[in-house]
Order: C-alpha cells, then sequence, then structure tokens
C-alpha cells in the first residue's frame, strides 16, 4: 500500500517540478498523471500495488467535486454575466473530447483484434506444422 501511494505522490512531484521549472501551461498534477500514464505503458501494465491503491482513491473520488460545486456557487454573478459567451466553448470542449475518445477507443480495438488475430493464426501455423 505505501509503495502505490509513494509511486502516486512521486508522479505529482515529478510533474509539479517539470511544470515549475519549465514554465509549462499544464498544471503539475496533470503532467505527473501523464507521465504516469506513459511510465505504465512503458511498463506494459500497471504494477498490482499501484493498481491497489489507486482503486481506494478512486472510492473517495466523489469528495473531489465538492470544491468545484462550492467555486460554482461563488462564482454565480460572473456565471450570470458571462455564462452566454462560455457555452459555445464548453460545447465544442466537449464535443472535441467525446471525438479524440472516440476515435482513441476505436484505434485501441483495432489493435486488440489484430493482436487476437495474429495470435490465432501463428496457432493454426504451428498446428499444421506439427502435421
Amino acid at each position: 500500500m505505501l509503495y502505490g501511494f509513494c509511486v502516486l505522490v512521486l508522479f505529482q512531484l515529478i510533474g509539479e517540478a517539470a511544470s515549475t521549472l519549465l514554465h509549462l501551461p499544464l498544471p503539475g498534477p496533470v503532467l505527473g498523471m501523464l507521465l504516469l500514464a506513459f511510465w505504465c505503458v512503458w511498463h506494459r501494465g500497471v504494477d498490482p500495488r499501484l493498481a491497489q491503491v489507486a482503486q481506494g482513491l478512486l472510492g473517495y473520488m466523489g469528495l473531489l467535486f465538492v470544491p468545484a460545486g462550492v467555486g460554482l456557487m461563488l462564482l454565480g454573478p460572473v456565471l450570470r454575466d458571462q455564462g452566454l459567451a462560455m457555452l459555445p466553448v464548453l460545447v465544442l470542449s466537449l464535443v472535441i473530447t467525446m471525438a479524440v475518445t472516440a476515435l482513441t477507443m476505436k484505434a485501441m480495438l483495432n489493435r486488440h483484434r489484430r493482436k487476437l488475430r495474429n495470435r490465432v493464426l501463428v496457432r493454426r501455423k504451428g498446428k499444421a506444422d506439427e502435421r
């Protein structure tokens, strides 16, 4: 449990340091999460100890929306004055996010199908060679 938590904090620290030192417009925790995702891809999977900690933290994810809700209530007058101007940007970002997610999912499913097809072909070829 401690290992997984330390890995998460370490990647957040690395992201924060990189964001500050390189003057990136990306928040440190977001950069750290991207680095963690690349690290997991590089290692071809997630360490079970890290997965256990991440799964435990996901149970408390709803609490992270409380500050955002409070911020919306405090910024009510700003939303009333500029909400209409913000709406097209929000809708456009939603559409772009959904399109990128769909295209990524489609590419990953095609890749998975190709891998499965190649495994089947290799097995069939191996059986044919045995005869």
